[in-house]
């Protein structure tokens, strides 16, 4: 059972990450193309922001902290 958890949380992992990276780019193509729409800038960085916090806690799920 813990297997397949651990491979869907790693499927969320790449579909979160893949998803990221597109908003990344989004961003930075907004940026470089003169088009000042601060807001959806703004925006899209927010939610960027928020998908980087899934990210960080799935991974947090998957690698344990191990107290040494």
């Amino acid at each position: 059972m813990q297997r397949q958890n651990d491979r869907e949380l790693r499927d969320e992992l790449v579909k979160l990450r893949a998803e990221h990276r597109q908003l990344d780019d989004e961003i930075l193509d907004l940026e470089v193309s003169g088009s000042v729409d601060q807001l959806l800038i703004r925006r899209l960085k927010k939610k960027k922001l928020a998908l980087k916090d899934q990210i960080t806690k799935i991974e947090d799920q998957l690698l344990p902290d191990i107290i040494a």
